[in-house]
């Protein structure tokens, strides 16, 4: 028999973890990105045609020779707010095997934006209680040109800031608890709803960079989600940065992670992006086999990219995935996902997809004229549907 030694906080996330992880065997994660609607700040600064960011989308060319783009979605140009829209998602994505989704949820200027698809589109729908889902607050900083290339073109300065005050802070952990938390289908670890976190980094600048004032407004997060009636909360880390092997990067992040008490790790694309996606997922093997996974003394999670692409936002760019990317490499990766949490025996099967739906970085499972249902299938070929 044999015996895995772990350090007492680490056991206890994983026993809470597991608790959550039975039902299903396989928690498959894909991230929602909730652009494609005509949201009134968005038309109004980004995107006046009425019709979200799909005017970038389809506005894109290709910038180089075999660049395939624009994408065509093989359902038509969907409107993300539309709970007709979102029906078919849902039954689609439990079809294939995905049954959780992970809303980008924003928070600027005091306000949310663009929760449109979530609170319009997702959870108007009337299968919506068959899938689960959970929130990433996206705290990340927004250039005028970045989101509107063509609207805001050479605007480099920042339309929105990840940083909020703590006065903010307090009231999107007011909405979020109140809005959403209680739902029977927002994911819970042992009782505790899960909430991600982009940006550490913004996290930490919104309380000048201090870590104790940083702790200490998600201490006030834990306090407010007992009193609402909770065990508590789990807060999930997520890092996107190109310093993978850069050892005082790695410090910072396990230092970052220990003192503001995360409780679990996952990431937003996977690690190591190349022109060449069989470079980009033998990257993504070995930076999380033989550098991430040992970074934590809490549970940290695979994620596996379709292929990142962000081409149409910069007119310019000719970096992109685009080399040996099919639906067959993409089911091998998800493969060696599958191994990656069947090995782990001590941690539950926690599997995350970028992206359901994120045509603006062609990384999506969404079906396409290209490629139909592969990418569909190779999710349903490595993680067959299961029951709630």
């Amino acid at each position: 028999m044999r015996i895995i030694k772990v350090f007492p906080v680490f056991a206890a996330a994983l026993l809470a973890l597991a608790a959550c992880s039975q039902k299903p065997d396989y928690r498959v994660c894909a991230f929602i990105w909730p652009s494609c609607h005509d949201d009134s700040l968005a038309h109004e600064l980004l995107w006046p045609e009425g019709i979200g960011e799909w005017e970038i989308i389809n506005a894109a060319t290709p910038h180089f020779e075999g660049h395939q783009q624009p994408k065509h979605p093989l359902w038509g140009c969907e409107m993300d707010d539309d709970p007709v829209v979102f029906e078919r998602w849902i039954k689609t994505a439990r079809k294939y095997g995905v049954n959780t989704f992970i809303f980008d949820w924003y928070w600027f200027d005091a306000y949310p934006f663009l929760e449109g698809a979530l609170n319009d589109g997702f959870l108007k729908a009337p299968s919506c209680k068959e899938m689960d889902f959970y929130l990433m607050w996206a705290n990340h900083d927004v250039q005028e040109d970045y989101w509107s290339c063509y609207r805001n073109a050479g605007k480099t300065d920042l339309m929105f800031t990840g940083k909020v005050t703590p006065d903010e802070f307090k009231q999107l952990v007011d909405r979020v608890i109140k809005q959403y938390f209680w739902r029977d289908n927002y994911v819970k670890v042992d009782g505790c709803p899960v909430f991600m976190i982009y940006s550490v980094d913004r996290l930490l600048a919104s309380f000048d960079k201090d870590y104790a004032r940083t702790r200490e407004a998600l201490d006030y997060f834990r306090a407010e989600v007992v009193k609402a009636g909770y065990p508590g909360l789990h807060l999930q880390a997520d890092y996107w940065n190109n310093g993978y092997e850069d050892q005082d990067y790695l410090a910072l992040v396990k230092k970052q992670n220990e003192e503001l008490g995360f409780d679990s790790v996952a990431f937003y694309n996977m690690p190591g992006t190349d022109d060449d996606y069989n470079n980009y997922c033998a990257n993504c093997e070995k930076y999380t086999t033989e550098v991430w996974s040992h970074q934590f003394d809490v549970p940290y999670f695979p994620t596996v990219s379709i292929g990142y692409d962000d081409t149409p936002r910069y007119p310019g760019k000719t970096e992109a995935v685009h080399l040996n990317k099919t639906p067959q490499r993409f089911e091998q990766i998800l493969r060696w996902a599958k191994s990656y949490v069947d090995e782990r025996q001590q941690q539950p099967r926690w599997v995350y997809i970028n992206a359901w739906n994120e045509w603006v970085e062609d990384s999506y499972l969404l079906p396409d004229v290209e490629n139909g249902f592969g990418y569909l299938e190779a999710v349903k070929n490595v993680f067959p549907p299961s029951k709630r």
